[in-house]
C-alpha cells in the first residue's frame, strides 16, 4: 500500500507539488486570520480606595482610617480579598473581587459601604 502511493507521488510529482503548495498556502492564510490576543488581560477586578490622613503616623493611620474602611467592607458580595497599606498620611485599601465581577458592580458596592462608613472616618 505504502509502496504504491510512493510510487504514484514519484510519477506525479507535479501534482503532489501543487497540493503541497496549496496546503502551505491555506495554513498561511489561516494563520493570518487567527485572532490571538499578544498581550492577554490576567488581570483581577480590584477597587483601591486611597486615603489621606495628614499627621497621622503609620499606626494611627491604620488604627483611624484603614481597619474602619477594611471593616466596612468586609463581607461584600463576590470579595475574594482585601490588602492594605498604611503610611505617613496615607491609607490604601485595594479590594480584589472574583473573576467575572462586573468592574462598575464592585465600584458601586464599595462606594456604598464607604458612604455608610463615612460617619466613622475622621
Amino acid at each position: 500500500m505504502l509502496e504504491r502511493i510512493i510510487k504514484l507521488a514519484i510519477a506525479h510529482r507535479w501534482l503532489v507539488l501543487l497540493l503541497v503548495l496549496g496546503a502551505c498556502a491555506l495554513g498561511a492564510w489561516s494563520y493570518s486570520r487567527l485572532p490571538i490576543d499578544a498581550v492577554p488581560d490576567i488581570t483581577n477586578v480590584q477597587v483601591q480606595v486611597n486615603s489621606e490622613a495628614p499627621g497621622y503616623s503609620p499606626l494611627e493611620a491604620e488604627q483611624r482610617v484603614t481597619f474602619p474602611v477594611e471593616t466596612a467592607l468586609a463581607g461584600m458580595a463576590r470579595l475574594q480579598y482585601t490588602r492594605s497599606i498604611s503610611r505617613y498620611g496615607l491609607s490604601q485599601v485595594t479590594v480584589v473581587f472574583e473573576d467575572g465581577t462586573d468592574i462598575y458592580f464592585a465600584r458601586q458596592q464599595v462606594a456604598e459601604r464607604l458612604q455608610a462608613a463615612s460617619s466613622q472616618l475622621p
